[in-house]
């Protein structure tokens, strides 16, 4: 496979798995454990939690007013004094977590992690201040001293987004990985009572929860596992499709996000959908295809899923709202079917062996098939480096037998591929002959003139003889 092919599949090791060097014929060696850097790392992250936490804190108690959100139901929730416990389980947890990575790479994503859900958390604290109404007053007995501990330090503001649920999220990683398979619902029980605690204890309101669960999401989006961080690409991009997208998705979360404040209640969860939007702006006009993370087998990061989750439904029923009456895919050529997104149902029942999946934005888990994925915006050219990169790619997987090249409709970006890899394969001698071939076998497709120009210049570039 031609390398550049691969990185784009994303097959390529993560930068991790290569952190070791050769010696001689005995082969790699394993990168220690980074114990001192650990150590620095938690020399700072722990007084700049405490100052920042605290200075939160403070200016919150110099205002004449501080706001909340508490819905009537809450009242029915009972304080538990016991749960304390796991409410303050997670200051032993965050500072242990950094000792638990084993690579350089895995504690500096894990710390700059913790750092930046710290910085956010901290900036909507100063911003946005809210309080807990909750009155809990004097808490006896064995847990007693817990609580007066708490309150010398913690006061009822810094709610929203819960920074104990934020940091939960983050700390799940390391802890999972660690543990062995068997023990992995034992950390997911805890993570679970620790989440609760955060109600039981009355430190926080119902809305704070979904917040935080959101911003840790959002901190592992920005730092990936294995995977460089989407903002390393961002830069402010020229095409005018862009544009018109990244202000159509802004205006729509300003939109969405104004109602949610004025209509207030259950209408606050349209706030999870303004900031999908917003999320989606941002990758539109800044970043690239890349950033919504899709993997080599068609599945998309449980972060990205949870951060975009009503954007990505809304995705899907749009796919299957045009498609409801045509057929999933449709034969182009002896052995290439054009289409949508299947199902792993629908790509068992087409006879296929290979996906060239090009959609970007939504998920397409397969298991029994091969995936070859190039991700593309949506509505915007691709690159002729990505029409090259899926031109070969559906050259090399019909290859090995029947194959589904595929977008979200199968209207546009697979169609334009699917178009190219004709003229890639001798099939139709011009890019006027490979659409019109397309659009006869999916009468749907929606390519034009610009996207035969597009093809001519691909052409050009990768199918004429060097001279």
């Amino acid at each position: 496979m031609d390398r550049r092919l691969g990185d784009v599949h994303g097959l390529t090791r993560p930068p991790e798995l290569n952190s070791h060097r050769s010696e001689g014929v005995a082969g790699p060696v394993a990168e220690a454990r980074p114990w001192r850097r650990a150590l620095a790392w938690l020399l700072f992250l722990g007084p700049f939690f405490f100052a920042s936490y605290g200075f939160a804190t403070w200016v919150s108690s110099q205002r004449s007013e501080v706001g909340f959100i508490v819905f009537a139901w809450e009242r029915h929730i009972p304080l538990l004094p016991w749960t304390i416990v796991p409410y303050w389980l997670m200051d032993l947890l965050y500072g242990f977590s950094l000792l638990l990575c084993t690579t350089r790479r895995q504690l500096d994503t894990h710390a700059w992690r913790l750092l930046l859900t710290q910085l956010i958390a901290v900036g909507c604290f100063l911003l946005f201040p809210l309080r807990c109404t909750f009155e809990r007053g004097e808490v006896s007995g064995a847990f007693g001293w817990m609580f007066a501990a708490l309150m010398r330090f913690d006061q009822p503001y810094n709610q929203a987004p819960s920074l104990h649920i934020a940091l939960l999220v983050v700390l799940l990683e390391p802890y999972l990985r660690a543990v062995p398979r068997a023990c992995q619902g034992l950390v997911v029980g805890v993570a679970l009572l620790i989440g609760v605690s955060v109600l039981t204890t009355w430190q926080h309101h119902f809305f704070d929860i979904p917040t935080g669960l959101w911003l840790g999401c959002f901190v592992l989006w920005v730092f990936p596992t294995d995977a460089r961080s989407p903002l390393r690409r961002a830069a402010l991009r020229r095409e005018r499709s862009r544009w018109h997208l990244a202000l159509a998705y802004a205006m729509a979360a300003l939109s969405v996000g104004g109602l949610a404040a004025y209509g207030g209640g259950a209408w606050l969860w349209l706030l999870w959908l303004s900031g999908a939007l917003a999320l989606v702006a941002a990758i539109y006009l800044l970043l690239d295809a890349e950033a919504f993370g899709k993997r080599a087998d068609g599945s998309l990061p449980l972060a990205v899923r949870c951060l975009l989750g009503p954007y990505l439904l809304c995705a899907w029923l749009n796919s299957r709202g045009w498609t409801r009456q045509l057929a999933m895919a449709d034969p182009v050529t002896a052995g290439v079917l054009l289409g949508r997104l299947p199902t792993a149902a629908e790509g068992q029942r087409l006879g296929i062996t290979v996906i060239v999946d090009v959609c970007a934005e939504l998920p397409c888990p397969t298991p029994a098939l091969r995936h070859t994925v190039i991700p593309m915006l949506d509505l915007v050219p691709p690159s002729l480096e990505q029409i090259e990169h899926a031109s070969a790619a559906i050259a090399e997987a019909r290859a090995a037998g029947p194959v589904l090249v595929c977008c979200a409709l199968g209207f546009a970006r697979s169609a334009l591929v699917a178009a190219a890899w004709l003229l890639r394969a001798g099939i139709a001698a011009t890019p006027e002959e490979a659409v019109a071939q397309v659009q006869k076998a999916r009468p749907a497709v929606v390519l034009g003139p610009p996207q035969i120009d597009l093809l001519r210049c691909w052409q050009q570039q990768y199918l004429q003889p060097k001279s």
